[in-house]
């Protein structure tokens, strides 16, 4: 039997997966690390923070493992949370013990710099980079150029936060595809690094990691890696992917028209496509896949599960989630009139209830807060529905897809056919494992997904209870459109 590991790196920690021939998860470990605010705008995390919380959980993991387990390990892969900035000079040191993560957003100025001589719709087009610019990678490069320059002078090349972390593994510098498409000056259609953007920047184009594909392995573990993990120093390292198409992966969205919704603090809706969809309005943010020739394209709402545990820490802190599914379940649907709007952060960061009367009780809200974040994702999901066909079942994954209540609302809102995953959370951390296992040889190729992924609950609409949403969802667009016009 060959073993594959995974770390899921994300914002507050990394959990390490250990994973069978068969696709089953049959260890884990977690360990956490701050972010920290030393300015309005700033997030920032500390790489060997990272490091350490790659040992520890590692550790974790390898203690509840025979050594003949451990000695089965073949491979690592890693998945890792985007938009990540990390100076290295030529010798490899760390130039910077904290450094920005994908939140930060201190580098407005510099981005409107590079949009004077590339209009903000152009780079768009190229680049898919539909947050917010100021996040995106070679802009907080710019910032560091600007306010740091003895530091950028010794810049010999910047990773990501899990090609840091390979980095530590192998001593190679390099990323993948998914991940250099949130560098900011990276072309959808070429799949490499823009000159032009590059040029744009004004940044030297020898400092951006070399791309190499995500199930490339970039070497064994050295010497020190292995001894510091506790590792057979022959287990290979691929490059990984970033989070999202991990995620995607994970999810079974590698072919044209599968998508997935994660339901989670925010929520998103993600369709794989052979072209990325882009829109000038809207604007899906797109990823490059770890899965050659595919994209991943993206529209969130900010605010659902920080949305909903908002409401409850309001109004129903001493209920579990269930009780709230069961309150929530005896108010009819429309929940008698009230309307909530979830967008309570984000660019466009206000919301609330609309409709509100004497008569309404707590079952009320609670039902109009679950029926209005599945609202706001039924608007995600016309609008990539209008860019590329999305296919059915419409796989959930995430906390918020564990109730039955939860998920039987998703499907008469939307008026499609959904499904729970069995991978359920884990579905970053099977993505890379998959990549491992491919770039080792464990599996042949991505089809091996529709055999690690199996079906688990299913939930067609009910006609009449959608057709009623139908006319919801008219009255919650008119609403969303009347709060955003108060400015």
């Amino acid at each position: 039997m060959n073993y594959l590991l995974a770390y899921d790196f994300g914002t507050g920690g990394i959990k390490a997966s250990l994973y069978d021939e068969k696709g089953a998860c049959v260890a884990d470990g977690f360990d956490s690390y701050p972010t920290y605010y030393p300015a309005p705008g700033f997030h920032e995390q500390e790489p060997e923070a990272w490091w350490q919380a790659t040992q520890s959980s590692t550790h974790k993991l390898l203690a509840t493992l025979s050594e003949e387990v451990k000695q089965q390990i073949v491979g690592i892969g890693i998945s890792g949370h985007s938009l990540g900035v990390v100076p290295l000079d030529k010798s490899g040191t760390l130039l910077r013990a904290r450094t920005p993560i994908w939140s930060d957003a201190r580098a407005g100025e510099q981005a409107k710099r590079v949009f004077q001589s590339v209009s903000e719709v152009e780079w768009y087009r190229m680049t898919g980079n539909g947050f917010p610019a100021a996040l995106y990678s070679a802009f907080k490069l710019m910032w560091f150029q600007e306010y740091e320059p003895e530091m950028f002078q010794q810049i010999a090349c910047v990773l990501g936060t899990k090609d840091y972390i390979n980095y530590k593994l192998t001593g190679i510098c390099a990323t993948d595809p998914s991940y250099a498409s949130g560098s900011g000056v990276y072309d959808l259609q070429t799949r490499t690094y823009s000159q032009r953007l590059v040029a744009a920047t004004g940044l030297p184009a020898d400092i951006f990691a070399p791309i190499v594909p995500s199930t490339q392995v970039l070497g064994t573990l050295t010497s020190v890696a292995a001894q510091a993990l506790g590792l057979p120093q022959t287990v290979k390292v691929v490059a990984g992917g970033v989070d999202n198409s991990c995620m995607s992966l994970g999810a079974g969205a590698f072919r044209d028209g599968r998508a997935y919704n994660s339901l989670g603090s925010s929520s998103w809706i993600a369709v794989s496509s052979s072209k990325p969809l882009l829109d000038d309005v809207k604007r899906p943010y797109v990823f490059d896949h770890v899965v050659p020739g595919q994209y991943v394209s993206a529209l969130a709402i900010f605010s659902a599960g920080t949305a909903f545990n908002w409401v409850k820490g309001l109004m129903a802190k001493e209920l579990s989630y269930k009780e709230i599914d069961a309150e929530s379940a005896t108010s009819p649907v429309g929940a008698n009139g009230v309307l909530f709007i979830p967008t309570l952060s984000g660019p466009k960061g206000r919301g609330g209830f609309v409709g509100l009367e004497l008569r309404h009780t707590r079952a009320d809200l609670l039902r109009a807060t679950q029926e209005g974040i599945a609202l706001g994702l039924r608007n995600v999901l016309t609008e990539l529905k209008k860019l590329t066909e999305v296919k059915e079942p419409l796989i959930l994954v995430g906390g918020g897809a564990n109730a039955a209540f939860a998920r039987q609302l998703t499907a008469d809102v939307y008026h499609v056919e959904v499904q729970r995953s069995s991978i359920g959370q884990q579905c970053a951390a099977l993505g890379a494992a998959v990549l491992a296992g491919i770039g080792t040889g464990v599996w042949k190729d991505f089809a091996i997904m529709d055999t690690l992924v199996r079906p688990a609950e299913h939930h067609q609409p009910d006609s009449v209870v959608a057709q009623q949403y139908d006319a919801i969802f008219k009255q919650f667009l008119m609403a969303t459109k009347n709060i955003e016009d108060l400015g």
